[in-house]
């Protein structure tokens, strides 16, 4: 089993950054792609990003391409069972609860089979 928590969240201007953290515990995620998920209050779940296990490839697809490109990067340091979600120049449509997860690369929810309990990003005007 996996466990993921995070961590980083918090209450911020627009303008401002915001280094989310993955910590993984039980075994280890050196193998498994791992990707960062949002969900908006009101909103189904999204995509954000992902990374897979080697961290050589990162992708920023879905519905929020345009939108964090060029100021979210993902990465991981698989020495410290860990991935990071660095995120500047927040806007306020970036609010929402930010969720990491674990499994098979990929865009859909549906393929990543460990979860966190999400950390609270909000950024006001």
């Amino acid at each position: 089993q996996v466990q993921l928590v995070e961590s980083g969240g918090g209450l911020v201007q627009a303008g401002d950054s915001l280094r989310l953290s993955c910590a993984a515990s039980g075994r280890s995620v050196s193998r498994y792609s791992m990707a960062w998920f949002r969900q908006a209050p009101g909103k189904e779940r999204e995509f954000v990003a992902s990374t897979t296990w080697s961290g050589t490839h990162t992708y920023y697809t879905g519905s929020v391409t345009d939108s964090v490109r060029g100021r979210f990067t993902i990465s991981r340091d698989n020495a410290k069972n860990t991935m990071f979600l660095q995120m500047n120049s927040l806007k306020p449509e970036d609010t929402a609860v930010y969720y990491c997860a674990a499994g098979d690369d990929s865009t859909s929810q549906r393929t990543y089979n460990y979860w966190g309990q999400g950390t609270q990003v909000t950024v006001s005007s």
